[in-house]
């Protein structure tokens, strides 16, 4: 029944319409004729020259510009970095709705002459909803995946875990060219080769018509495609030293990689293919101390050891685009991707020993084998339709299909030592979690009121996962493995999503507003079965829920804008998180989920200021987030030596800071870009009947420099550090990573090379490296130092073959716009 209840909703709320007179027309570059995207369109009475309205371009150059009454008008077209042009005067009817077709505009002169040929380009666009940078700023990514240009942004941090965090929330949708994926976020972007991104949006704060899930929003990967007729092709490889510090391990890592993409834009079709192989280990040691109290017996069993990854990753895409005429266009996109990672945990435990009442028990070393291996396959499907009715109204319908395979064996041996042929304990657990999902979107913009633009869809998705775990323990007198029914299961999660939304967006001379409602209603079963036969029980849980959401923004004058947004959001469960059975990650841990874990439901706010000038920009937002339901990861005691992380609501979690971008050229040689978040973080509730009650203010800085010494060589370094912050039962370290490329060119810029110092440490500072530390008051203390490599130097070679065809812009405008 829920969906007819949608049904009503969308046509209650969309029983207005009204004609209104409007211009609408194509901005393009007049030398490559490519669409000028964030390009501003004043209109100006001719008689007086007063201004009466205005716009920005879309990604494709066109603009509408609504409201207008009957009389003569001009326009004033404007480009950071182009000569403005004026359209002469013409005449605008009653209820006219006025094509004025393409027009074109000139790059300035004195930018050919100055940052341009300098080398240095603008990396950030700002909208109301949104912030957009371009990849291609971020040298040291290159070789690298989407994750090493994301951890650059503003507002973005990395932990030692590799995990990124927006605003120091985990919890974000990830998008590959405007299609929101189900599988694990982390996954996706580690990845997606960062060579074949061509920009990131991130939506700090979605309308109604974006999936309502992501605590911290939404991030947009755009990946490569040609803009002009033609072919465009580019080819790039990666090739890696020996590590400096290889920390004893085993095998030295080794690093390589190629990738290319190609598009060819030819008339009614637009074609593009990419293919990447990248190998990406990393040398590393854990340090680690672990206690556990017992009535009057305390257990001690410090370790110290290797952990190093071995990662492989291969993945493919591509995508056809055909425009029958300008009114319609159909897409077909395909991406696939294999990932296979294994980490090693050969630690030894040196003094395990307990201690009651002064007196020591027993006193023993161990050395722990633990290989975890993990296999993440993903298939993405997706079939696009889009219709332009001549009224300017129009409707986009979308199907995607999501396929991924995720998970793989953990061995954990432990021998003696010194002598290692003594076998205490072997043990397998291995587990299969194949993913299926689909969704539909069907989505319609009406034609243009005097109330504002408004746009209405529903969309439907339905996700299947399940989950094989098997765990089995090697019986050493007869040497056969032997199941263990305790941490062995079957889960499958089932979860349909039916979501209808209503949006209305307005623009005045200063004024711009948008409004927007989306209803959702989600089914979830969660069905556990153990290997024994004997527990069978589906968790269920629903709910119908509004999400609101709102934004404006004010332009103070030419370049300097506010803005204010509001959303509501929601972080869903997944099956790793639910799952009760414990699973061994190594000898001292179990991992443990909850099968009533409730979904995050999250309040955001933001106030910001957005100032450009010349080539430069500056960004200040304010905002305020409160999480409701905040699942934490926390630990109990297992037994003396295990420790069992369950992942559980703790309570309420709020976020109140703020976020601050700077882009400025001091000189036409030199560009700075960074950012800086600050924000108080607390966390109010209880885990085990007792009370949760944490607070701490964290911080992190991105900065990036670049040097321009000539036309074809540049010098830039990179910092990413994160402070140290509070969990729900203890701290996280502080962790950063420096970073500095040269880069050189040739053929007119058609083949560099980039010489990558990543991780710069030189045994003087802590680069790379996080302490963890979790404790309970009379129950357990553990802390864990993990250090990784450093010091690692990496070429990267890239051919371009017709550059031309590829040679966007990106520039700002003068308005100022999970199981892996």
């Amino acid at each position: 029944m829920r969906p007819y209840i949608l049904a009503i909703f969308l046509i209650l709320c969309t029983n207005w319409l009204q004609a209104q007179s409007q211009l609408m027309g194509v901005i393009h570059d007049r030398e490559s004729q490519v669409p000028m995207e964030f390009a501003s369109v004043a209109v100006y009475q001719s008689g007086d020259s007063t201004l009466v309205n205005g716009g920005i371009t879309d990604p494709n150059g066109t603009f509408i510009i609504k409201e207008l009454k009957e009389g003569d008008y001009y326009l004033l077209i404007t480009y950071i970095g182009y000569t403005s042009e004026t359209i002469p005067s013409f005449y605008l009817g009653k209820r006219e709705n006025k094509n004025l077709g393409v027009l074109t505009i000139s790059p300035a002169q004195e930018l050919l002459e100055g940052v341009e040929v300098e080398g240095q380009r603008i990396s950030t666009n700002f909208t109301l909803q949104k912030q957009s940078y371009a990849a291609e700023n971020f040298q040291a990514a290159q070789g690298g995946t989407a994750t090493d240009i994301l951890k650059n942004l503003p507002g973005v941090a990395i932990n030692g875990e590799g995990q990124i965090s927006i605003r120091g929330t985990s919890g974000f949708v990830v998008m590959i060219n405007g299609k929101p994926v189900q599988s694990d976020p982390m996954m996706i972007l580690n990845q997606l080769p960062a060579n074949s991104v061509e920009k990131i949006d991130w939506i700090s704060s979605p309308s109604a018509q974006y999936d309502s899930e992501g605590k911290s929003g939404m991030i947009n990967v755009i990946t490569k495609s040609g803009t002009t007729d033609g072919l465009y092709m580019q080819f790039n490889s990666k090739l890696g030293l020996p590590p400096i510090e290889n920390y004893g391990n085993a095998e030295r890592a080794k690093r390589y990689g190629a990738d290319f993409n190609l598009n060819y834009l030819k008339g009614k079709w637009d074609i593009s293919v990419g293919a990447s192989f990248q190998r990406n280990d990393i040398a590393g040691r854990r340090v680690g101390d672990v206690r556990t109290i017992s009535g009057d017996t305390t257990t001690y069993f410090p370790s110290e050891g290797e952990r190093s990854i071995d990662e492989k990753t291969y993945s493919g895409r591509f995508t056809i685009g055909y425009s029958p005429n300008k009114k319609s266009s159909f897409s077909l996109g395909f991406y696939g991707a294999v990932r296979d990672k294994l980490r090693t945990a050969d630690i030894l435990y040196f003094d395990n020993h307990a201690i009651a009442n002064g007196q020591e028990l027993y006193n023993f070393q161990y050395f722990n084998a633990n290989n975890q291996s993990r296999r993440g396959d993903v298939v993405l499907g997706s079939l696009d339709y889009s219709h332009s009715f001549e009224n300017e109204s129009k409707i986009s319908t979308s199907f995607l299909y999501e396929y991924s395979m995720l998970g793989g064996p953990t061995s954990n041996l432990n021998l003696g030592y010194p002598d290692l042929s003594i076998v205490y304990q072997e043990e397998y657990n291995t587990n299969d979690n194949p993913l299926n999902g689909i969704r539909y979107n069907l989505d319609y913009t009406f034609k243009p009121m005097s109330i504002g633009q408004l746009l209405a869809g529903y969309q439907f998705r339905s996700l299947d996962h399940k989950g094989d775990f098997l765990y089995q323990r090697k019986n050493n007198e007869t040497g056969e493995y032997e199941l263990v029914p305790e941490f062995s299961s079957n889960v499958e999660l089932k979860r349909n999503i039916h979501a209808g939304y209503i949006q209305l967006d307005k623009e005045f001379e200063k004024l711009s507003y948008g409004v927007g409602l989306r209803l959702e209603t989600m089914d979830r079963d969660f069905d556990l079965e153990d290997k024994a036969g004997i527990v069978d029980t589906v968790y269920q849980y629903d709910f119908i829920r509004p999400f609101f959401s709102a934004n404006l923004g004010y332009q103070l004058k030419e370049g300097l804008q506010l803005k204010a947004n509001f959303s509501q959001r929601v972080e869903r469960t997944t099956t790793f998180k639910m799952n009760p059975f414990p699973e061994r990650e190594h000898s001292e841990t179990l991992e443990q989920g909850d099968p009533n874990l409730l979904p995050e439901f999250i309040n955001q706010v933001e106030l910001g200021i957005i100032k450009t000038w010349d080539a430069s920009s500056f960004y200040a937002t304010a905002y305020h987030s409160s999480v409701k339901n905040l699942v934490n990861r926390v630990n109990t005691v297992y037994n003396d030596t295990i420790l069992n992380r369950i992942y559980s609501n703790v309570g309420t979690g709020k976020s109140t800071g703020i976020d601050i971008g700077l882009e400025i050229f001091p000189t036409s040689w030199w560009k700075v870009f960074g950012g800086f978040n600050l924000y108080r973080f607390t966390i109010k509730g209880e885990f085990d009947e007792r009370p949760v009650n944490t607070a701490s203010w964290v911080y992190s800085i991105n900065i990036n420099t670049t040097f321009t010494l000539s036309k074809s060589w540049s010098i830039q370094g990179t910092l990413n550090y994160l402070s140290d912050r509070v969990t729900a039962q203890g701290e996280d370290s502080r962790f950063y990573t420096p970073s500095i490329v040269i880069k050189k060119t040739w053929m007119d810029s058609r083949l560099s090379a980039n010489l990558i110092w990543q991780n710069i440490d030189m045994g003087l500072l802590k680069t790379n490296e996080q302490r963890i530390t979790t404790y309970r008051d009379g129950e357990f203390y553990t802390t864990t130092n993990y250090i990784q490599e450093v010091d690692m130097i990496i070429l990267n070679l890239s051919y371009t073959l017709n550059r031309s065809k590829n040679k966007a812009k990106f520039v700002k405008s003068e308005f100022g716009e999970k199981e892996f």
